[in-house]
């Protein structure tokens, strides 16, 4: 198996070295980016007690461990009842992994795991993020000394192909070489209406810079780990209702960058409720089943994707609000013993207010209704299919 991955340059997808890390946070600390953006978030915010922290900071594993966590935690506090994890046993031990997830929220999915995976002693892994979300110089400082490295987006065909190699090239160093685990979200973007498929073309990237013709074996040597995200509430759940619609209404529709800041304030400051995430199976030896079966590319590709999404699908959790919205949905009392009266009424009454923060011309209420019904319904309805 290759692990030379010597020819590709990663400098301009990759986290920052330690020896970067002074003069990125010097750089940050000028920035009145960070600053503003700050002070909005935590309006307490001591900035010069908040600057000397950060320039204690002498790698990115203790920016990570030190203001990084500190400040997720703060940001569960303030907008999660709850933020646990289970399966930690699953996670093998002392072998680096390639976390797959579903994907919720553009920036906390990622943040919660990390932390979480401190609390249990797994320590932090790099993140995969898109370029798009690095709408200015300060933001893509934050996320390098985070431990991120870059996804690009929105690029020619000539260039994805060469942007997706050096992707590959770079996960797989950070498996074999660099010893680390990483997390990357299961498609490029957010599932709008929360219906996870692992995208075909996420499995292709990832085999690209492996042996040639040897799928099987170079996605096993990456070690993948599906994990299962459930938040009760998706504060951004209008948000995507309101994109459905708009690009109902005009098939070329095209989200701004001001949408994506939107989405990413909206889905960091406001109430979520009850999160959490599940560690799943690593999948492995189900793949090393697939080895007999003479598929083609494309099949093999599609096979691998659904035993990861069985394994996301399994391992959900779920809410009231996902029982209530189901029924609802389907006009039903399937899950009426999951949930009660209050309940019901308590989750009509928070998608009323959630479509009232819509303001767009010849709003469609039922449809957007419709919609963020499904958003709450079809993780459970993923997860019959699959006990089926």
């Amino acid at each position: 198996m290759n692990t030379d991955y010597s020819q590709y340059n990663f400098d301009d997808i990759r986290p920052y070295n330690n020896d970067e890390v002074h003069d990125a946070v010097e750089k940050l600390i000028s920035s009145d980016g960070l600053k503003n953006a700050l002070r909005y978030i935590t309006p307490e915010l001591d900035w010069e007690q908040f600057v000397e922290k950060m320039r204690m900071c002498k790698t990115t594993k203790m920016f990570k461990e030190t203001l990084a966590y500190q400040a997720v935690m703060d940001i569960a506090k303030g907008t999660t009842f709850s933020l646990t994890i289970s399966g930690r046993s699953r996670i093998p031990e002392n072998t680096p992994c390639t976390f797959i997830s579903n994907h919720r929220d553009i920036v906390l999915d990622a943040a919660f795991l990390n932390a979480l995976l401190l609390d249990i002693g797994h320590g932090m892994t790099q993140i995969a993020i898109g370029d798009n979300l690095l709408i200015h110089p300060w933001i893509d400082m934050i996320v390098r000394l985070n431990n991120c490295f870059i996804v690009k987006r929105d690029i020619s065909v000539r260039q994805l192909l060469k942007s997706s190699l050096q992707l590959s090239a770079y996960i797989h160093h950070t498996i074999k070489n660099s010893k680390e685990s990483l997390w990357i979200a299961q498609r490029e973007g957010r599932a709008k209406d929360s219906n996870d498929h692992t995208q075909s073309s996420v499995l292709k990237m990832l085999n690209m810079a492996g042996d040639k013709g040897h799928i099987l074996e170079n996605l096993m040597s990456l070690n993948i780990v599906p994990i299962a995200i459930s938040y009760e509430y998706d504060p951004c759940d209008y948000l995507k209702a309101q994109e459905f619609q708009q690009k109902r209404d005009n098939p070329d529709f095209v989200k701004s960058k001001r949408d994506d800041l939107l989405s990413m304030e909206t889905g960091m400051l406001n109430s979520k409720g009850r999160v959490h995430f599940t560690i799943g199976s690593p999948i492995n030896d189900k793949l090393a089943l697939l080895k007999d079966k003479n598929l083609d590319k494309n099949a093999l590709i599609a096979a691998i994707a659904e035993i990861i999404d069985k394994e996301i699908y399994k391992h959900y959790r779920f809410y009231p609000c996902n029982y209530a919205a189901y029924d609802l949905l389907n006009n039903s009392v399937y899950f009426r013993t999951n949930y009660d009266l209050r309940d019901k009424m308590q989750f009509e009454t928070y998608l009323q207010k959630q479509i009232e923060k819509i303001n767009i011309p010849d709003k469609d209420e039922a449809f957007i209704r419709t919609k963020m019904l499904e958003m709450y319904s079809n993780p459970l309805k993923n997860h019959i299919n699959t006990k089926e």
